[in-house]
């Protein structure tokens, strides 16, 4: 295979801002694999929270840039085995790579890859859109510019119980909201009550990863569905989840990429989880890889593309809420030509 890597910085519409961060400039990877005359693009993102920069990621992917160009694309299972343990555990360099392998192979097979696995997405889940932290003024100016049926409310303030007040005066729309991890056990429990009564469908990752006796009274006396996110990260952690959420929020880029997503969604399935994806802010390039889960899924975040400024790519399309797959082969990805 031929090895191509793209880093890049995307401007956001407005500083995205969470818990923990904001930022107004997204670092982002787009590597690309050639094989007999065709192409597969994947994608990564770097994150302060897991200490991961794009040079960083160029790096480690070069560092095995004979192995990856020596090899000859079988499937993307086999390929991610072999290179998972010569990356040593970086799943956001893995995750660039074998989102590139699950595109080039599936138009190996002259197929979308939702087709490769012969999945239905007729009832796929709709996207929710992100409103970041800001003052409450600031948070229902973004709603009303961007009117959507489903918004996640990123939290983690002293108020915040009146901005998801404030914010259900101007829309029906379901509410999720996102703590990460700024919240206790008392505050989690007093929160989810609330937002019960403004229609929140649930919350997301309200506590510190770490905190596994707070998350098990959490589960079995919140109000609300309580999903992981920074508490599940690769495919061990879905069982050590089991008993603490309700369900799991897969970032393929902290996993490691599909092959291990699916896994990951067989496994929480079996153990009768929910399950959603979500973004990193990615591009077009790794939206629409997580598109071609959707069909698995009760619910997804991949607003990616709708946060950013630009973009690099075409593929999916998100219209209110829905996916529409691009009609290409692959994940339907494709960059355009200025980059």
């Amino acid at each position: 295979m031929e090895l191509t890597l793209y880093p890049f910085e995307l401007r956001f519409r407005h500083t995205f801002t969470i818990s923990r961060k904001s930022k107004d400039v997204q670092p982002l990877l787009v590597a690309e694999l050639k094989q007999d005359g065709l192409s597969g693009l994947g994608e990564t993102a770097d994150n302060a929270y897991y200490n991961i920069t794009v040079p960083g990621l160029v790096a480690a992917i070069n560092e095995h840039r004979p192995f990856i160009e020596a090899y000859h694309l079988d499937t993307p299972e086999a390929f991610w085995e072999a290179m998972n343990p010569r990356l040593a555990g970086n799943m956001f360099a893995l995750c660039a790579l074998d989102l590139a392998a699950h595109d080039l192979y599936a138009k190996q097979q002259g197929k979308k890859l939702y087709e490769v696995w012969n999945l239905d997405p007729s009832h796929n889940p709709m996207t929710d859109y992100t409103i970041g932290i800001d003052t409450v003024e600031n948070m229902v100016k973004k709603l009303q510019e961007f009117p959507w049926p489903i918004y996640k409310i990123k939290l983690g303030t002293k108020e915040d119980i009146t901005i998801i007040t404030e914010l259900r005066k101007h829309t029906s729309a379901v509410f999720r909201v996102d703590a990460n991890c700024a919240w206790g056990v008392d505050e989690t429990l007093h929160n989810a009550k609330a937002f019960r009564e403004l229609g929140v469908e649930f919350i997301e990752q309200p506590m510190p990863a770490a905190d596994w006796e707070g998350m098990r009274k959490v589960y079995a006396d919140a109000a609300l569905p309580i999903i992981a996110d920074e508490s599940c990260i690769v495919e061990s952690d879905v069982q050590q989840c089991y008993g603490h959420f309700h369900g799991i929020n897969i970032k393929l880029t902290k996993c490691g990429g599909i092959t291990p997503a699916r896994r990951m969604i067989m496994e929480a399935k079996k153990l009768g989880m929910k399950v959603m994806t979500g973004s990193m802010n990615e591009s077009t390039v790794g939206t629409s890889a997580v598109a071609h889960l959707l069909p698995y899924l009760d619910y997804t975040d991949m607003d990616g593309p709708l946060l950013l400024a630009e973009d690099v790519a075409d593929g999916v399309k998100i219209r209110n809420g829905e996916i529409i797959y691009a009609d290409r082969n692959g994940t339907g990805a494709e960059l355009h030509r200025a980059f």
